[in-house]
């Protein structure tokens, strides 16, 4: 009678054990894998529409600086 008892503790423990952590780790876990690949997704598809804006824009020329724009270090002191 007590090995009986004994064993249906066992399983009792072994019952809550896999039901109250390692089904809800394995849920946690599968959960946060679908949302960084989610985050991935997105992180790369903003990469990739900012590769093209910036191709598809003219950058404008640097305008070199007039002469008399332009102050010598050495005419300020």
């Amino acid at each position: 009678m007590f090995k009986l008892l004994v064993e249906l503790f066992l399983f009792y423990l072994l019952y809550r054990f896999i039901f109250e952590l390692v089904i809800p780790i394995f849920r946690t876990t599968r959960e946060v894998k679908k949302k960084m690949n989610e985050f991935q997704q997105n992180i790369n598809k903003a990469a990739e529409n900012n590769r093209t804006s910036n191709e598809s824009a003219v950058k404008p020329t640097a305008s070199k600086p007039k002469s008399n724009d332009y102050i010598d270090f050495e005419e300020m002191t």
